[in-house]
């Protein structure tokens, strides 16, 4: 049997960032996985995957409706490959995989492909095509999650679908109803608007991206029912039915009146869940509590000291830029470092276009914990770099503490805000004032402007160009 410093159960973003950095950090390491492809779910059918879809129906967009505005002339008819920009995904996600196993190989972890599952608090038993057992001082936990569901709704995976399904269709709906209107439904939504689809959303809640600041869901809804996309907030789902290629969805809306809606097909994206089945976490003493999670304390130790757990299969945001930086502090707790994370400061991202970003506090938390606040917003139709590339939907919000200036969140919807929130997550990891962020040169033109003028509005209401 063979023996290691440190064993890792799920190889996703937080299970082979966790082994890399161990093995770094000079242990023996192993990493458990019962798929035949490392990367877990955002490598696989998650954040890879669907940003490739992103791209190409962002392609075919604009080659169809804002080509001719910049004087390029496509004759004939631009049609949709379905088929092809599926394979191109796959590629994609096959190259990034074979990447993982490369770093693997880089890094002497040892892989073993099957389920893993505890025979004890020191002993894994695989089943699979790496069968076998192996021993570990110390464990970590990445199983990460799957997909909800409703429990009245039975997925038939062919026409009442979840994402994992959604980026692998042979067609492109007629009429795609999404059942949730958070990341995925909506990133999942935008593809297929693109490419014809009818979209309807129908969400639980009053508005869209629920979780995110106000402003954001009203600018986003803005954009997407522009694109013409059927937004229905507050309506709860009562029942989705099958019916040869039709999908019948009935909800009761804000007024109690039952409302249908007709589709093809139905994107289930309501959340994902915690995964832990096979796991036998009973038998190594780890406690897992009523929602599904494993628990953890602050040192992201379970019930049982030498098993730590990490990413989705924890509390908080289910992120894969969340799993590893647990995975890395995991590790050098283990390495005896004295590692930190602060959980405010994690971004969170939704990959429509414009793109949505955030970090920090929202406007409705500061309110809820009486916190006195100014805020300094700019719109990027103001920037001259939106206006040349077309991009001029959205803005960048940043709250500040009305005494001390410091930055409590920023909250951006427009273009590239996916990699604009990094600057606005350095800010607050050093804790800058507005002040200090409008002071520093931004590139011009750039669509970083708009975080400088956001930061001169809300430091003395002074931005230059608005």
């Amino acid at each position: 049997m063979k023996s290691y410093d440190v064993a890792i159960i799920g190889s996703g973003p937080g299970g082979y960032v966790a082994a890399i950095r161990c093995a770094q950090l000079g242990m023996k390491t192993a990493i458990i996985e019962k798929y035949s492809t490392l990367g877990g779910t955002c490598l696989n059918v998650g954040c890879i995957p669907s940003k490739a879809l992103l791209s190409s129906s962002h392609h075919y967009e604009e080659a169809t409706k804002h080509f001719e505005d910049h004087g390029i002339e496509i004759p004939g008819e631009i049609k949709v490959n379905l088929e092809k920009m599926i394979a191109r995904k796959q590629a994609v996600v096959d190259q990034t995989t074979g990447g993982i196993d490369f770093l693997m190989k880089k890094n002497n972890i040892d892989v073993y492909e099957g389920l893993g599952s505890f025979k004890d608090a020191t002993h894994i038993k695989i089943d699979g095509k790496d069968a076998g057992e192996i021993e570990a001082k110390n464990t970590i936990i990445a199983t990460g999650s799957k997909p909800s569901n409703l429990p009245f709704i039975k997925l038939d995976k062919e026409r009442i679908i979840t994402s994992t399904e959604a980026l692998k269709l042979k067609e492109v709906p007629k009429h795609l109803i999404i059942i949730g209107g958070g990341v995925i439904g909506l990133e999942l939504g935008q593809v297929y608007r693109r490419l014809g689809a009818e979209v309807t959303v129908v969400e639980y809640m009053d508005r869209i991206l629920p979780t995110m600041d106000a402003g954001l869901s009203k600018e986003l809804n803005k954009v997407f029912k522009k694109a013409k996309c059927k937004m229905e907030v507050s309506h709860k789902v009562q029942s989705v039915e099958r019916k040869g290629d039709e999908v019948i969805v009935k909800a009761e809306n804000k007024k109690g009146e039952v409302v249908e809606f007709k589709g093809d097909y139905c994107l289930v994206s309501v959340g994902r869940r915690p995964y832990t089945d096979g796991l036998n976490a009973e038998a190594a003493g780890v406690k897992i509590n009523d929602r599904g999670q494993v628990e953890v304390n602050d040192h992201l130790q379970t019930s049982t000291k030498n098993i730590y757990a990490i990413g989705d299969v924890v509390r908080g945001a289910m992120l894969a830029h969340k799993a590893e930086e647990e995975g890395v502090f995991v590790a050098e707790t283990l390495a005896g470092q004295k590692p930190h994370i602060d959980y405010n400061l994690i971004p969170g991202v939704v990959y429509t276009w414009p793109e949505v970003a955030a970090v920090g506090k929202t406007e409705e938390e500061l309110k809820e914990d009486k916190v006195e606040y100014k805020v300094g917003q700019f719109p990027f139709r103001a920037l001259g770099r939106a206006r040349a590339s077309g991009d001029i939907d959205g803005f960048v919000k940043i709250l500040a503490d009305k005494t001390t200036d410091e930055v409590l969140g920023v909250h951006m919807i427009g273009a590239r805000c996916a990699d604009l929130i990094a600057e606005a997550v350095t800010a607050m990891e050093f804790r800058a004032s507005a002040e200090d962020i409008s002071r520093y040169s931004h590139a011009h033109p750039t669509f970083a402007e708009a975080i400088k003028e956001a930061a001169l509005a809300a430091t003395d209401d002074r931005a230059l160009h608005a």
